[in-house]
């Protein structure tokens, strides 16, 4: 790889670490290849979804002219495997804050499992978590959440294409989901808790594929610096 090679672009498959935001894994790569390369300030890089802080797997970067592919590879169908823990909510619908509500959970059984998430097949309404990054009156939710306002937020039209449970260990639930552009899986673990008769929160994800691209092809920040 040339200097030039990264200018007129390239994708780049990274497997984005846990507790690593989107924006330092495109900062760590756009400092390795700059002092290798040593390219022009002005030289372009950016990734194609957000992954949150807690969630590891498939990132994808940009360079160069390819900067310019972000929105058609953004709108491509994301597969995703993770973790639901059932009888307890969070303000975020994850880990990033604590337990706020407890539920019941005996009723849950393998069947009811099963026969709930046929109600999350094809298109459905969502609310994103007032913990997401969407502005709203000038301000990400997060913040108004973090500033304790209460803010309305309105749902939108996202498609689960595919939709598998693949182990039940009470209160945890593994699952892969295949999803349109714009789904948020925590709102989906969070509702699939209200669907369930009881609450649940996102304990685990990673992201396995955008599009053809697969994050077995990825490599961590610190192996593509080497």
């Amino acid at each position: 790889m040339t200097a030039e090679d990264f200018l007129e672009g390239q994708i780049l498959l990274i497997d984005k670490p846990l507790t690593w935001s989107s924006f330092q894994a495109v900062n760590k790569l756009k400092y390795i290849l700059k002092r290798k390369y040593d390219l022009p300030k002005k030289f372009k890089i950016g990734h194609a979804g957000t992954l949150d802080p807690l969630a590891t797997g498939l990132l994808i970067i940009c360079t160069g002219k390819f900067t310019k592919r972000i929105t058609e590879i953004q709108a491509q169908a994301k597969e995703y495997t993770g973790t639901i823990t059932v009888g307890a909510t969070t303000p975020s619908y994850d880990l990033e804050t604590e337990v706020d509500a407890t539920f019941p959970t005996e009723h849950i059984s393998e069947a009811l499992i099963l026969e709930t998430t046929k109600q999350f097949l094809g298109e459905i309404d969502q609310k994103p978590p007032v913990f997401s990054a969407i502005k709203k009156d000038g301000k990400r939710l997060y913040e108004h959440a973090r500033a304790g306002e209460e803010v309305e937020i309105a749902s939108r039209k996202t498609t689960i294409h595919e939709f598998e449970i693949t182990r039940i260990a009470l209160p945890e639930i593994d699952f892969r989901v295949k999803c349109s552009k714009g789904t948020y899986i925590r709102s989906l673990a969070f509702d699939f808790g209200i669907a369930l008769n009881s609450g649940a929160y996102l304990s685990a994800l990673r992201r396995t594929k955008i599009g053809d691209y697969d994050v077995i092809n990825g490599v961590s920040p610190e192996a593509f610096e080497n």
